[in-house]
């Protein structure tokens, strides 16, 4: 795991298997984003078996499967959808191909873990939500700036036991450093990312629908521009919204692509919950000038200051959650609904957003 670089960045845990061997086998399908390396490794914890892996690309098979011995590399796509000993399909696709490769997995009987953002417009959204209907079949979403950061998974239980009271505003940061020359060609095209609120504010938006509580929300103001990238003029390296929840809830995010190098990790992510009787701050993935460790809390009540460093302390109870929910038909890890309106309110953010600078008269992002 590299802290330098957030493509490549795959937290990783001690394990906590919910079932036995053999139990839950799951394949890998699309690694086009390294974020497919945290969804299998989070699995494998809670004791699934990644047992099939397929990509276009052998030298991506083959790096995965080094990873988890065992895991064999698949002929084709429809080997891995044809298997009938496969529970679940993880992916990582590109954005714009996630939601018809899910819809696939779906028709074939199996559940689907997708990495965020699961889809790209609405119209995909539409068709996904339809096929869950129809199917039965999970479409579970790998939101990990809150999923796999263990400050964020004890924020949430401070919240639930209602250490800081009602939450009534969420502020948050989700920078992301470049590194350009080992982008491929469809990070810097919107139309196959979804654009940078699509993309990377999806993972805004369902913290903030989470910590408040909320079932639902408004944009009320959203805005892109391209400041520093002008060799890829449609790109977007800088986002920012507002929402409003229908429980009352305000939130603010920015999101950007302008993390100076200088800094030790990828992306210096923060998120603020003011509640009605005190405010909690995380600083996720490090303590800049102070701490390389993340996963580092603060929180202020009516009674005390207190910090705490929570790496490797907390754990990440969703994969396990995840796992339990496929075999049993519950909906322990995230509700389905909660993951569908997050990547809605962030779509539809990207869609409405003020376009600056250089984006200024340009049309909004549409899927490949």
């Amino acid at each position: 795991m590299s802290a330098g670089d957030g493509a490549s960045y795959a937290p990783s845990g001690s394990r906590r298997a919910v079932v036995g061997p053999g139990e839950l086998r799951f394949a890998a399908l699309g690694l086009d984003h390294g974020h497919i390396n945290g969804m299998c490794n989070g699995l494998t914890e809670a004791g699934a078996e990644l047992a099939l892996v397929y990509d276009p690309d052998p030298a991506k098979v083959a790096a995965l499967c080094a990873q988890h011995p065992g895991a064999e590399p698949a002929a084709s796509a429809q080997q891995v959808l044809d298997d009938p000993s496969i529970a679940l399909v993880a992916s990582a696709a590109v954005p714009a191909d996630r939601a018809g490769i899910g819809l696939r997995v779906l028709a074939h009987g199996k559940d689907y873990f997708v990495d965020k953002p699961p889809l790209t417009s609405l119209d995909q959204l539409e068709a996904v939500r339809a096929a869950v209907a129809s199917t039965g079949r999970r479409y579970a979403v790998y939101y990990s700036e809150r999923l796999h950061v263990e400050c964020a998974v004890f924020a949430g239980q401070l919240v639930a036991e209602g250490r800081i009271g009602r939450v009534v505003q969420v502020l948050g940061l989700g920078p992301h450093r470049m590194n350009a020359r080992s982008r491929p060609e469809w990070h810097f095209r919107p139309a196959r990312t979804g654009g940078i609120l699509c993309d990377i504010g999806s993972h805004q938006v369902e913290q903030f629908l989470y910590y408040t509580g909320a079932r639902g929300a408004s944009v009320t103001s959203s805005r892109v521009a391209n400041y520093h990238n002008p060799e890829h003029p449609l790109f977007e390296d800088f986002g920012d919204c507002c929402l409003v929840a229908d429980n009352g809830a305000v939130g603010y995010f920015r999101v950007d692509w302008l993390t100076p190098d200088g800094l030790a990790s990828w992306g210096d992510g923060r998120t603020v919950l003011l509640g009605t009787e005190g405010y909690i701050e995380l600083r996720k993935y490090l303590d800049v000038a102070r701490d390389p460790a993340g996963d580092q809390l603060y929180v202020v009540d009516g009674t005390r200051e207190e910090h705490l460093a929570l790496r490797g302390k907390v754990g990440f109870p969703f994969f396990g959650e995840l796992v339990l929910d496929c075999l049993e038909r519950t909906e322990r890890s995230m509700s389905q609904e909660h993951a569908f309106r997050a990547i809605e309110l962030a779509i539809t953010a990207e869609q409405g957003a003020l376009r600056l600078g250089a984006l200024a008269g340009t049309e909004p992002p549409q899927p490949a």
